[in-house]
């Protein structure tokens, strides 16, 4: 499975941004989606995922409220819907993929990544 992130640019604080994850090569419905981030100098770390079944979602507590994982089976997309951004969110945004039913917050429980969109939020 190949994925591609989209969405990632310039937007000021308090603003909206909805990254998208395209996937090809495989259906998504089988696969648990997760979306990471790293900040400039820092370590890469979890955002959000989902289960196959499109529930169950987990936030970072960073985020909880003001993101939402999104995704559309029929488009074999994903979607980060981030509002109330913040100049801490700044980072590149990375989705993930996993052969099962959830892959938790955990990077290394994910199969295969996007390559990764900037998100660039201004104070």
């Amino acid at each position: 499975v190949q994925l591609q992130a989209s969405g990632g640019g310039l937007v000021h604080a308090g603003g909206f941004l909805r990254l998208s994850c395209a996937a090809s090569g495989r259906t998504l419905s089988r696969h648990a989606m997760g979306w990471f981030r790293q900040a400039p100098g820092k370590e890469r770390e979890f955002v959000a995922a989902d289960t196959w079944s499109g529930g169950g979602w987990i936030y970072a507590d960073s985020v909880k409220g003001r993101f939402t994982i999104v995704r559309d089976n029929s488009k074999n997309t994903v979607y980060l819907q981030m509002s109330s951004l913040k100049p801490e969110d700044t980072a590149v945004y990375y989705c993930a993929g996993a052969t099962r039913f959830f892959g938790g917050s955990l990077a290394r429980d994910y199969d295969y990544w996007g390559q990764g969109t900037l998100v660039t939020v201004s104070s």
